[in-house]
């Protein structure tokens, strides 16, 4: 595998690797990473989809990418997620796989046009005092030594990072600042969580720093994510004639373990209680997720909540016997051992009564029903006990709900801490407590909030305890490579696999990312895989961040002949411009 950039690479088409014929393929999870990679497996590696398989435990594919109206609880999303131009292998991915809408585009063209027509950008980032403008401005408020902490975590080596928090980097000044409840409520960070994360989120997007206050770079799908980009592939897939198997729980996968050779040779499973397995050979790719955000994922409903399931978690468990065979499969507990770290809640609102929606346009400063962007993102409710922020996206969010209701996603990050309104933790809330603490920082009177929360809407809890696993600190092995040293006819795949190109977890991108790299690698492709967009290495880029950052003051540097050469180095548009500067 070689990553690469350019058209000259993006537009190629790999010839059929000459040993594919005698493969098969064995996915272990239905998840994007794993939908991706049989996706890849077919259009660049030529492999017919009948000799790809799919396991899963649960009863649908896409893992975190769902979207559902479960009968009595009403419509559930677990998550959103938010996409950029410059995720190079999910687009990848996406301009090979037809839209499921429009006859003869893609659902990257689909995706396109959309965000061409109604662009994304949001009118109230967020809010204090029930619903009043926070008047943050669009400012990051950092401080001169907020400011020194930025560059400091930037400029460090990344081994320094290794094992530390964040707020062991960052002072208060930092932590204090507009900046950071920008960033934490956008990618939920947390301030335990990990500096090393937190320095390769500010390199991977530091060409978004002057979108944070107001979302202008993000991108959204037209409906959840489920419908949007799940379906249409998995529709894909099927015709391929991929085999999706479900309720097949993987329990291990054995290994011949030698010293520069090691190769997958049996996957063992259950369905419906009863124990089997599956031999496998050298020509038997075996692609593993491992660990899972959303495992043991407890939904409430309105008047139930949502419950902290701290049992077996049998993604987690999978991946625990795993790395008790080599050192190289990585150190599952360092991600998923510590669930009061790693969770939060979030919930589904649909509202059901007329007057809510007034009190989302009087924020969001559009009209809901208008079928076009509407908060632009989340409104984060600066003075929340729970850190609160909410979100309504384009409308309809389902194909099939009903014109007149809305649906909202919320989520907390402070879970244990007492309610504004409810006087209760987010994680004991019913669903209808849930809508009560939302209306008030709406600004709905307090004497409507109790009933208008109980008939005006239908709200599903949902507690996952492993969600920002990811994030914890770590080190160097702690994620197995997706294609270990000496791996012969395996690869890890998804959130907790080190892709070999630097990229940031939590996206989109890094499950579609270690799929291309695990097909890539295994059938020796001919085409190189996408280099993460190099916006860090460009010193204009760099300089416009620094400028936003310092909330548009100008950076005084002296002498002045030498900030007159550095505005010229950076504006030149060739090398010889660039080269007449320098004496």
């Amino acid at each position: 595998m070689y990553c690469s950039s350019g058209n000259y690479e993006a537009f190629a088409r790999p010839r059929k690797p000459v040993s594919v014929d005698k493969k098969t393929a064995w996915f272990i999870g239905a998840g994007l990473a794993a939908l991706a990679g049989a996706a890849f497996l077919i259009r660049d590696g030529h492999m017919p989809g009948n000799r790809i398989t799919i396991l899963e435990r649960l009863t649908l594919p896409g893992g975190a990418l769902d979207g559902a109206k479960q009968r009595e609880r009403g419509f559930v999303i677990r998550g959103g997620r938010e996409m950029e131009d410059h995720f190079e292998c999910l687009w990848d991915l996406f301009r090979s796989i037809p839209s499921l809408e429009l006859e003869g585009a893609s659902v990257l063209d689909e995706f396109y046009w959309l965000n061409k027509d109604d662009p994304n950008y949001s009118l109230q980032r967020a809010t204090v005092n029930r619903g009043q403008d926070a008047h943050t401005d669009g400012l990051f408020s950092l401080t001169g030594n907020a400011q020194k902490d930025l560059i400091a975590i930037f400029l460090a080596d990344p081994r320094d990072m290794e094992k530390k928090r964040i707020d062991e980097v960052f002072g208060q000044d930092l932590l204090n600042s507009n900046f950071w409840l920008y960033w934490r409520t956008m990618f939920a960070f947390e301030q335990w969580h990990s500096a090393l994360e937190m320095k390769l989120y500010l390199h991977r997007f530091i060409h978004h720093i002057g979108g944070l206050p107001d979302f202008r770079t993000l991108k959204f799908t037209k409906y959840n994510q489920y419908e949007s980009l799940v379906l249409p592939l998995c529709n894909w897939l099927a015709k391929q004639g991929v085999n999706f198997q479900f309720g097949v729980k993987v329990t291990d996968v054995d290994f011949a373990i030698r010293p520069e050779y090691n190769q997958a040779t049996r996957i063992n499973y259950k369905r419906d209680g009863a124990s089997n397995g599956i031999d496998l050979c050298a020509d038997d790719l075996v692609f593993v997720t491992i660990g899972s955000l959303t495992e043991n994922s407890d939904t409430g409903d309105h008047h139930t909540p949502a419950t902290l399931n701290e049992g077996p978690a049998p993604a987690w468990d999978l991946w625990r016997r795993i790395s008790e065979k080599s050192t190289a499969f990585g150190r599952p507990d360092v991600f998923g051992g510590n669930i009061h770290a790693t969770k939060w809640e979030s919930a589904t609102i649909t509202t059901l009564d007329t007057r809510i929606p007034d009190y989302i346009r009087k924020i969001a400063k559009r009209d809901p029903f208008g079928g076009k962007v509407v908060t632009g993102g989340i409104v984060t409710v600066k003075d929340s006990s729970w850190l609160l922020s909410w979100t309504v996206n384009r409308q309809p969010h389902f194909k099939h709900q009903p014109k007149d209701q809305i649906i909202v996603w919320l989520y907390s990050l402070f879970v244990n801490k007492l309610g504004d309104f409810v006087k209760k933790p987010m994680q004991d809330c019913t669903g209808a407590e849930v809508t009560q603490e939302w209306l008030y920082h709406l600004g709905v009177p307090i004497a409507e909030i109790p009933q208008l929360a109980e008939t005006g809407a239908k709200t599903v809890p949902v507690m996952m305890p492993y969600i920002t696993s990811l994030f914890m600190p770590r080190r160097a092995g702690d994620r197995p490579d997706v294609v270990p040293k000496g791996a012969a006819n395996f690869a890890f795949i998804g959130q907790f696999a080190e892709a070999a190109e630097r990229d940031c977890v939590f996206t989109t991108e890094y499950s579609v990312r270690t799929a291309m790299e695990a097909v890539y690698t295994l059938l020796d492709i001919e085409r190189g895989v996408p280099q993460v967009f190099n916006s860090t290495y460009d010193v204009r880029t760099i300089l416009a961040a620094i400028a936003r950052l310092r909330d548009s003051k100008e950076i005084q540097i002296e002498p002045v002949s030498f900030r007159k050469l550095l505005q010229e180095t950076v504006e030149a548009p060739v090398l010889g411009e660039l080269l007449k500067g320098i004496k």
